[in-house]
């Protein structure tokens, strides 16, 4: 098998490694969220082992060496300060405060089935340069949060409670 590191996608680790969705769990029950097959499908193949670490609250290179060591890889020594898994200190932007387009319940879609990253790109392609979503979780989306970065949008995410993520996407 490939060595893990930070950048190996989840969906490669469930693929590769038997029993791997419950060690996951094991490690950090944030990621119960593995047990929903949309999540699976769309999170786990763009998610790599340092977002999901971000998305679970801990540090990239713990959450790296449990997984080498669940599979029975040597931990890794990285400098732990490089990989650093809180998001980065910014102001808070102006523009949050616009009223959105729409407002996206992703835990909502996802209990009905529906892909949140697909409903926000069919919206996506409907806003006008200025207008933003409002995209509400129970996670930080530090995988949407990085793909929309990538293909131009402006993205500003907060924690509002401890179960609340408020993630703003700006054409």
């Amino acid at each position: 098998m490939n060595e893990i590191t930070l950048e190996t996608k989840i969906a490669d680790l469930l693929n590769n490694y038997e029993g791997m969705k419950e060690i996951l769990i094991g490690i950090n029950p944030k990621f119960e969220k593995l047990n929903n097959p949309i999540l699976r499908r769309t999170l786990a193949r763009v998610a790599g082992v340092k977002q999901a670490a971000i998305v679970g609250g801990m540090d990239p290179v713990d959450l790296l060496n449990q997984l080498r060591e669940a599979v029975g890889q040597k931990p890794l020594t990285l400098d732990t300060q490089s990989h650093d898994s809180s998001p980065k200190e910014e102001e808070t932007p102006k523009w949050i405060e616009q009223i959105p387009y729409a407002i996206i319940d992703a835990n909502a879609l996802l209990e009905y089935d529906k892909n949140p990253l697909e409903e926000i790109n069919k919206l996506l392609k409907k806003l006008n340069g200025g207008d933003s979503i409002r995209l509400l979780s129970d996670f930080r989306p530090e995988p949407l949060i990085e793909a929309f970065e990538k293909k131009g949008y402006m993205v500003y995410s907060m924690e509002e409670s401890e179960d609340l993520f408020v993630t703003y996407i700006r054409k």
